[in-house]
């Protein structure tokens, strides 16, 4: 499968810059997926959990309050207000867990979408 270039980026610094094989968003208007050669767009992202399918088959997710996604063919660009990376298996995973909790309790999104963004959140940690 072909790779793509993601990056999510905040005013922190970079949270993620990486190939990948396929990203899952959460787009203004719902989830959309991105795979390499995707067709060039820009986005909002709402309050969610973006999920990365690793060049090696790993799977990652990263917690968003709200942000803009930039696509075209080669590169996916994700500029966040805040982000919280969560790997399975990581040592501080709880911790990991609270602090995007946190922070998608703070974004300003509807309700049902906090509380979607948590449920997958608290699903990770299992």
């Amino acid at each position: 499968m072909k790779l793509m270039k993601l990056e999510i980026v905040t005013p922190q610094g970079v949270t993620f810059d990486s190939d990948v094989k396929q990203v899952t968003l959460p787009g203004a208007e719902g989830e959309f997926g991105v795979l390499a050669d995707h067709a060039t767009l820009v986005s909002l992202l709402t309050t969610g959990v973006i999920t990365i399918e690793t060049e090696n088959n790993g799977k990652l997710d990263v917690a968003i309050n709200s942000g803009y996604v930039k696509v075209n063919e080669g590169k996916v660009s994700c500029l966040v207000d805040g982000a919280v990376a969560l790997t399975p298996g990581d040592n501080d995973i709880a911790k990991k867990i609270e602090e995007a909790k946190a922070l998608l309790k703070s974004a300003s999104a509807s309700d049902t979408a906090i509380a979607t963004a948590i449920s997958k959140v608290e699903r990770i940690g299992k």
